[in-house]
Formats: structure tokens, sequence, C-alpha cells
């Protein structure tokens, strides 16, 4: 099942849909793994017509650093002994088709595509016993846009992870699918940027989820992005960037420049 965010053309807010042979139906009431019923018979849209936003409004954005061992080398950074985790404001968050924003505080800011996980119900401390994609609600596209040469002078992450526009997450998220080996492509007008496979991860996704519940709770709606193959690039006023991700589809992007 594909899930999507959209602006309801009457009310003109935000409201959850289902997509399905190219319409979108909405979904009744608030997002939950427990509410996935379709409100009336009837498409309120066709998808090519909808304006689709963040399929996401999570309470914290949960981010893996060095997940794949390709990526930790290219920036000259060792392999870490567990999940080296960090946050990633939501204010960061955009939707499909939004425009990412080059800070002038930044000469230097790269595309991440990832895998992201939404998380379905409240999940705190997972035992062993449980599996822990038991607590997914869907998979997602997610670009960790990074000013590089902020993260590197501030050795900690959060400006350089966090500013407006570095998250765009979408189109949709996608029930049901397997993690385990799924390709996850980063192209900068056309050109394949990033190219690799979620089975190289050196956590995987129920790895991670475990993990990351023993440290925080995760609510209904919160996002895992797990992580980056090599390949990572700058990301130039006029680009358009494309994270594909096996299963789910394609987010995409135009890169303008904030500076004067």
């Amino acid at each position: 099942m594909k899930i999507c965010r959209f602006l309801d053309p009457e009310t003109q807010r935000p409201r959850f849909g289902m997509i399905e042979d190219g319409a979108l139906y909405a979904l009744a009431g608030e997002l939950s793994e427990e509410n996935l019923s379709v409100e009336g018979k009837e498409p309120v849209a066709r998808l090519e017509d909808a304006r689709l936003l963040a399929p996401v409004e999570p309470s914290k954005v949960v981010c893996v650093g060095r997940n794949y061992k390709e990526h930790a080398a290219e920036l000259g950074n060792a392999m870490p002994a567990e999940p080296l985790l960090f946050l990633k404001a939501p204010s960061a968050i955009v939707g499909h088709g939004d425009a990412i924003e080059l800070p002038g505080q930044s000469e230097r800011v790269e595309h991440e595509g990832e895998l992201g996980v939404v998380i379905g119900r409240k999940c705190r401390n997972v035992d062993e016993d449980e599996d822990p994609l038991s607590y997914v609600l869907g998979y997602t596209c997610v670009n960790d846009v990074t000013a590089r040469d902020l993260q590197r002078k501030d050795v900690q992450f959060t400006r350089a992870k966090s500013f407006d526009t570095f998250c765009p997450v979408g189109p949709y998220f996608v029930t049901g699918l397997d993690p385990t080996d799924l390709s996850v492509e980063t192209r900068v007008n056309g050109e394949v940027r990033q190219s690799g496979r979620t089975s190289a991860m050196a956590f995987p996704v129920p790895f991670l989820i475990r993990y990351i519940s023993k440290v925080m709770t995760l609510n209904p709606g919160d996002l895992i992005a797990t992580g980056t193959p090599a390949g990572v690039g700058p990301l130039l006023d006029g680009d358009t960037v494309e994270v594909e991700v096996e299963g789910v589809g394609t987010l995409r992007n135009q890169v303008k420049s904030l500076k004067k």
C-alpha cells in the first residue's frame, strides 16, 4: 500500500491518503498502524493533480551515520563498532517537488540518498524475542542533505544536517516491503552518483530499530534514516536531485541557492 500526505483540494488542509492506480483516496482519521481505512469509495483526486506533502510529520528524525563501509571510507572515517546515531531537526523536512535551499553559511552541500523507515506504533525497549519490523508502518526515500564543510568544522552534526529543507522525504511511503536487500540510487541531473543495496548495511534495519528503541522511545510517525551508500557529492544551484528506493519510488527535488 502506498500512503501519502496531500493537500485536500476542498479544505486546503493536509490529509493522509492511499494511492491506487493513479488515484488518490482519503484515509480516515490520523495515521497509525491500526488506522489505514479508506474514507469513501471515490477518489478525491488524480495523483498527477494532487499537491503531495512530506508523508510524515515525525517527532524526531533519527539518522544513522557510517552504516555503509564504502561511504565511511570515502570520508576517511573508520567504521563504528555500534550504530552512530544523530538527530536531524524535523523542521528540516520538505516533500517531493520542494526546493532544497543552499544556505550562505556553507560552501559544500552534499546529497545523501537513504532508505527511510516510518514507525507505526510506540516502540521502546524491543526485546530479543520480538520482531523489530512489527513496529514498522512503511518505508520511504530520504535525502539526508549535509553541509559537509560545517560537519567537519563543528565535529557534531546538528547544524550541518538541520538547515531548513535539508531533509526531503517522500514522495510517499510503502507498507509491506522487505528492507533486507533494496537498491538505493541517487541521481543528480540524471547522472547516477550513488548506487548501493541495503544488504550492504553494517547494521540492518531490524538491528537499528531494536538498538534505537533501547536509547529513546520511537513514536508513531517517527522516521529513521538508515545511512547512505558511497558516492556522496555536491549539490549546486539549479540541480535536480533524485533518490530512488526499490519498491518505493523516486523522490525528486530542485536545488536553489540562497547566497546573495
